[in-house]
């Protein structure tokens, strides 16, 4: 067998180049990590850290330390492995064509169970103006179209109420709450459990965001 073929039918949706749609904050696309994102992605995460430390699972060590560009490599080497294995599509969010945060699909799993966990970040200057919405939109038409999965869902803190309105407009609907499920800021948080299945969709997800107006074909 041809090894090509076999890594794709292994590990399909990776790598990935998806977009772009349309938003206020400008055109929106997701592209696989790069190792020489290091410095866009700790000036961002510096700069941003009142805005994302809320929210994100509690880490060893100073934040800036711990963003530092030195610390990249580490990590895009990692999540690249688990892209390689099919386990995992870690993406960059660009808006007009600049790294402005990160979009994750992870714990992927085949078989009959064939879901998956989708998280993100953005940068605060590109907050409230569509940008996850539209990310999230094609992550989530990635995995249920070349992925093949049949449920993704998320987790969110029920205090993170933009966040909340995101995942909605996206189509997730909540399915309960995991009580002090994550470490988070320091502290066991209890998150809401989201949702959605390939049966939820008539159409793409990108074209239920058109649909609304909260997006337009680029």
């Amino acid at each position: 067998m041809d090894m090509n073929v076999f890594r794709a039918a292994q590990h399909p949706g990776w790598p990935a180049h998806l977009g772009p749609v349309r938003v206020a904050a400008g055109q929106v696309t997701l592209r696989p990590v790069r190792l020489r994102d290091a410095s866009a992605w700790a000036r961002i995460r510096v700069r941003d850290r009142y805005h994302l430390e809320p929210w994100e699972p509690t880490g060893r060590g100073e934040w800036e330390a711990r963003n530092h560009p030195s610390n990249w490599p580490s990590l895009w080497s990692s999540l690249k492995a688990e892209a390689r294995r099919g386990a995992m599509i870690p993406l960059v969010i660009e808006v007009n064509g600049t790294f402005s945060g990160q979009l994750t699909v992870g714990n992927i799993v085949r078989g009959a169970l064939r879901s998956a966990w989708i998280g993100y970040w953005v940068a605060k200057d590109v907050g409230g103006q569509g940008v996850a919405t539209a990310a999230l939109a094609l992550g989530l038409d990635h995995c249920f179209g070349p992925v093949g999965l049949h449920r993704v869902e998320a987790t969110v803190r029920p205090e993170n109420l933009p966040s909340q309105a995101v995942l909605r407009n996206v189509g997730f609907r909540e399915e309960g709450m995991l009580r002090r499920y994550l470490d988070v800021d320091g502290a066991w948080r209890d998150h809401l459990l989201v949702a959605m299945t390939v049966e939820d969709l008539s159409g793409t997800v990108v074209d239920r965001l058109i649909r609304a107006g909260r997006a337009t074909p680029s």
